[in-house]
């Protein structure tokens, strides 16, 4: 009789477990790209109505009207993608979110798994108060700024690509860096954060929302950068609130 261990599923437990996240992960970011495609594609029906909208903020700045310029003979439909792109990002950000959570809910237990309901829907919010801000705040501020920078030497004539680029950069990253306080919230619930971490951190978490202000904002002008740190800085207090409550709820779970 061979009483010797067999210590294969020892030895393999870790590596399966690392393998089960990773296609776990392939599942969830599968989902995502077939979500954007999907909606992408659907965003081809009102893509040309959404041009016209996003050239306002450019019209309203240049007295040679709305019309974009394109330098290159595929520089028309690759714009018009960029915008097809944006609002299918947009429209499947609920299905993006979720499959967020589907992939970090293993982890969570019975109770914590209906926290979704408070997740969902708050970072949609968010995301849409950044969309929002951005939309009706930043751009308009960057676009008249620049469109007016030495009037008598450039002349504000910009091409599609650049200015749709601009604007697609600006609106979709700020909108995802708004839900800053529902992600530290669910870190913090699950004990990977504490409120006083943050709070001794706060002069890193300048600079960081410095650069990332920086980084999603294309314009270089400091009045669109400042304009953008100022909400950021306020989301991050408010992560430092909620980071506390989700604190005192781990310590409290764990206490039980």
């Amino acid at each position: 009789m061979n009483n010797a261990i067999d210590t294969t599923d020892v030895e393999e437990g870790p590596q399966d477990t690392i393998l089960t996240h990773l296609n776990e992960l392939r599942k969830r970011i599968t989902w995502d790209v077939v979500s954007i495609t999907v909606t992408t594609v659907l965003s081809f029906i009102f893509a040309e109505q959404l041009l016209d909208f996003l050239l306002k903020p450019y019209a309203a700045s240049n007295p040679l009207g709305a019309e974009l310029q394109v330098l290159r003979p595929t520089e028309g439909i690759e714009t018009f993608f960029k915008v097809s792109l944006l609002a299918g990002a947009v429209l499947s950000m609920p299905i993006i979110l979720y499959q967020l959570w589907l992939f970090i809910a293993p982890g969570l237990t019975k109770k914590e798994r209906k926290y979704v309901y408070i997740f969902l829907p708050s970072a949609l919010l968010l995301f849409g108060l950044g969309i929002s801000f951005a939309w009706f705040i930043l751009v308009p501020a960057s676009v008249q700024f620049l469109a007016n920078f030495l009037p008598d030497v450039f002349n504000p004539d910009w091409t599609g690509q650049e200015y749709i680029g601009f604007l697609i950069t600006m609106l979709f990253w700020i909108g995802v860096s708004f839900e800053m306080p529902v992600i530290v919230y669910f870190i913090a619930r699950v004990g990977l954060v504490s409120a006083q971490t943050l709070r001794e951190q706060w002069r890193m978490a300048i600079v960081a929302i410095a650069v990332i202000a920086a980084a999603i904002t294309p314009s270089i002008d400091p009045i669109t950068m400042l304009l953008t740190m100022a909400p950021l800085t306020a989301l991050y207090g408010l992560s430092i609130f909620l980071a506390y409550v989700g604190q005192r709820q781990f310590n409290k779970a764990m206490a039980v």
